[in-house]
């Protein structure tokens, strides 16, 4: 039980015990009230001495009338007051006074009023064990992914620092060949997120991968016995206990691998002069009127509207673009590249591709060419977007991993 519950139990018996003071003190004030009301102020007749003779009119019409008054209730249990005819039968008609009526004195009328309501904390339910504050569920694929990563999960007793814990073990993973993936619950928005270097999150719940996979190829022997290893150090440093799967890594990793290799083609299609060079300054203007931007990487990438690269285009000779060296460059041809594992509905990706690319060649004079320099016909630009873009992207949805999504991203890096 903790402490907040014994208080709020403290406090509701109080308010209890307050109640039934507050009913007691207006039972004794009422019982008070209504003893000095029946009090008589004269003479009863009807424990008078002897018997009086009648009062004449004029005596009635100077005289209160008369209260009868029942025994008076004990003092242990609490009875209303009864009040009975508060105007008494005269004696005869004929002593009646003709124009006077009898006057009849203000009496107190009681009203059972109710007890205004007595305000009560709530008290908190007493639970066994202490829930935790917020349930999380599994981490979403698009984070972490079983078939892809070896995760490491960790329950801390404390929230710590997300930065102290991606500090923990970084000289030691920087050895790794491959990615690590750092994934947080956030209590607040009661979901999980990845870790970014400046992340300010205090977490209770941890999730870690190593990537088994990227085009690197699969990971090695000696990357699983370093990750373990600092994670199960992380584990000590924050006293918690890290879970690690029992799979078999390593032949899981080789598996990956086998599939990526059937699926992963990049489709270019080469656009050469027929007679003078490209100017860069023409070749920056169609790009751009194309949707394409220069990026730092000495290509221009069109991106879609979720700001995902579909393809991009890079200098057919060496020298990659910049946007000083567009204003002077000429160049012989260029290459419209397409990542199809990395890429979301490829086939019509393609087509779009191929269309900017007769622009380009009709405004260039220029000639699309395959990577034999033959020229590329309506036929063999359908037959690419079939073979070599629509059927290995079916294979890779029917093995649960669409292209360009961000489980692809990760594995085609």
């Amino acid at each position: 039980m903790t402490e907040l519950q014994m208080g709020l139990i403290g406090l509701g018996a109080t308010a209890v015990v307050g109640v039934l003071g507050y009913n007691k003190w207006q039972e004794y004030r009422q019982r008070k009230l209504a003893q000095a009301v029946m009090k008589p102020h004269h003479e009863d007749v009807l424990l008078g001495d002897g018997p009086k003779a009648s009062p004449s009119p004029a005596e009635i019409e100077r005289n209160e009338p008369e209260i009868r008054i029942e025994a008076a209730p004990s003092v242990e249990e609490r009875v209303e007051p009864v009040f009975v005819d508060l105007h008494p039968t005269l004696p005869s008609d004929d002593m009646q006074p003709a124009s006077t009526p009898v006057a009849t004195p203000e009496m107190p009328v009681f009203v059972d009023t109710p007890l205004p309501p007595v305000e009560t904390l709530p008290v908190a339910p007493v639970a066994d064990e202490e829930m935790p504050e917020v349930a999380a569920g599994e981490v979403p694929a698009e984070l972490l992914d079983p078939r892809l990563e070896f995760i490491v999960a960790m329950e801390l007793v404390e929230p710590v620092s997300a930065i102290q814990i991606l500090h923990s073990q970084r000289s030691i993973l920087h050895r790794l060949n491959k990615p690590v993936h750092w994934v947080g619950f956030n209590e607040r928005t009661r979901e999980w997120q990845r870790l970014a270097p400046d992340c300010d999150l205090n977490l209770r719940r941890l999730r870690v991968g190593l990537q088994l996979v990227n085009r690197l190829g699969p990971v090695s022997e000696g990357d699983v016995t370093i990750f373990t290893n600092a994670m199960q150090a992380l584990a000590d440093e924050l006293m918690a206990v890290a879970d690690m799967p029992s799979s078999r890594v390593l032949d899981q990793a080789a598996e990956i691998d086998s599939f990526c290799a059937a699926v992963d083609l990049e489709i270019g299609l080469n656009l050469v002069s027929r007679a003078s060079a490209f100017s860069g300054t023409k070749i920056r203007a169609l790009a751009e009127a194309a949707g394409m931007a220069l990026g730092v990487d000495g290509l221009f990438t069109r991106y879609d509207d979720n700001g995902r690269a579909q393809f991009s285009l890079q200098n057919y000779e060496s020298t990659p673009f910049s946007a000083d060296a567009l204003r002077t460059v000429t160049t012989h041809g260029l290459t419209f590249l397409l990542d199809v594992p990395r890429v979301d509905h490829g086939e019509r990706v393609f087509m779009q591709m191929s269309e900017i690319a007769k622009r380009f060649a009709d405004t260039l004079q220029g000639a699309l060419v395959d990577d034999n320099r033959q020229p590329l016909s309506e036929s063999q630009l359908d037959h690419i977007r079939r073979e070599f873009i629509g059927k290995p992207q079916a294979t890779m949805a029917s093995f649960g991993l669409p292209a360009g999504s961000p489980q692809a991203l990760r594995l085609f890096s």
